[in-house]
């Protein structure tokens, strides 16, 4: 169409990139394990599945391996659907959205929190998710039928919620069709250097090192990894075509919000971003081979 500056390949993965820490940074803050705690919540595994999940409801344990994809089930059966008589999911949305704006305010300042740049962000981030498809995408999908919150930083988080879980449900079906199971496409990703760490994964995911090492060899058998466990020639091509994939399935939000507003909201949602991470927002361990 003449006028229209179309929307280069990778600008919707560089877009998701700035926004996504802003919903992530609430699974690795104080706030959530206060608020839920508050519930008698107080494992930490049980504190993510449920504020994860709760948009889907009161599910067990099969839909929530099933959307998670590289978690352990064992890990998530033994807390669900235990958990949801300690919090139910409408408990569980209303505290992690305190957390979101508790943490928010704390990592951004309430200047930031207050600005009219964060409010920008939020008005184009929730025009980008209005380009997002319900269809096959049950965490983007779930969110998407929840309210939108009033105050413009928590509208920024559950934008970013949206479309981060738009991008999740896409590229787990991208893995899928690529033979990965969600550990081995975790351990590929870490073999880069820039997934999450070994402790991280096993402290978190639920699954065991011999589970780990198992995936490892996997890989190494199919040419992904090496003796060290690093990613080789072949695994990097691979994890660069699901990524570009990837790409591909997540292209409708960024193509209805447009290249200007795509460039903007990756401008202003880095630098939110840069200063939640200059605040801590994240362990300094969270990402690397080890």
């Amino acid at each position: 169409m003449t006028g229209v500056t179309p929307l280069d390949a990778r600008a919707g993965r560089r877009c998701h990139g700035a926004v996504n820490p802003l919903h992530s940074l609430v699974y690795f803050s104080p706030e959530l394990a206060e608020e839920f705690g508050s519930a008698g919540v107080t494992d930490r595994s049980s504190v993510y599945l449920a504020a994860r999940a709760a948009p889907l409801g009161a599910v067990g344990p099969g839909t929530v391996t099933a959307t998670f994809y590289s978690f352990s089930h064992r890990m998530i059966a033994e807390r669900l659907p235990a958990v949801w008589r300690q919090i139910p999911p409408e408990q569980a949305l209303e505290s992690r959205l305190r957390a979101a704006d508790r943490a928010l305010r704390r990592l951004l300042g309430e200047q930031t929190v207050e600005s009219p740049e964060l409010a920008e962000a939020a008005e184009l981030a929730l025009r980008a998710a209005e380009g997002c498809e319900r269809g096959a995408r049950p965490l983007y999908a779930a969110n998407a039928d929840l309210p939108v919150p009033d105050e413009p930083h928590l509208a920024l988080w559950h934008a970013a919620t949206m479309l981060r879980e738009h991008r999740g449900d896409g590229h787990l079906a991208v893995l899928l069709s690529m033979g990965l199971t969600g550990l081995e496409a975790q351990a590929s990703h870490t073999a880069t250097g820039r997934g999450m760490s070994p402790r991280w994964v096993l402290a978190t995911r639920g699954f065991t090192e011999q589970e780990w090492r198992a995936a490892l060899t996997g890989l190494r058998a199919r040419g992904l990894v090496d003796d060290n466990n690093s990613i080789t020639d072949t695994g990097l091509a691979l994890r660069k075509q699901i990524e570009a994939r990837t790409d591909d399935v997540d292209r409708a939000p960024y193509e209805h919000l447009g290249a200007a507003g795509v460039a903007r909201l990756t401008e202003l949602a880095g630098a939110l971003t840069m200063k939640a991470v200059g605040a801590g927002a994240f362990p300094a361990d969270l990402t690397g081979a080890d």
